[in-house]
């Protein structure tokens, strides 16, 4: 379950934040003058989301590599012409 608190709130009830995301996987999202500003979620799924940053970093690297000599409009062709295709699957 995902919750949503004010600043204040999250600061005033910390300790019960906590144990709802320890004990019940839940996620909080800390609301400041009503734009979300901060999450607190379960260790585990924060080492996951890390994880696949980095992955996602380490594969946006390795496509910056290959057609960094391909012009940026040739590039954006051949990726559109991918995305169209995968899309008529």
């Amino acid at each position: 379950m995902i919750t949503e608190v004010s600043a204040v709130a999250f600061r005033q009830n910390l300790g019960e934040m906590l144990n709802q995301v320890q004990y019940r996987n839940d996620s909080i999202l800390i609301k400041k003058d009503g734009k979300t500003v901060a999450a607190l979620v379960d260790a585990e799924l924060f080492a996951r989301i890390r994880r696949m940053r980095d992955r996602f970093d380490a594969l946006s690297g390795q496509l910056a590599e290959s057609y960094a000599d391909v012009p940026a409009e040739e590039g954006l062709a051949e990726i559109d012409a991918l995305v169209a295709q995968e899309r008529g699957r």
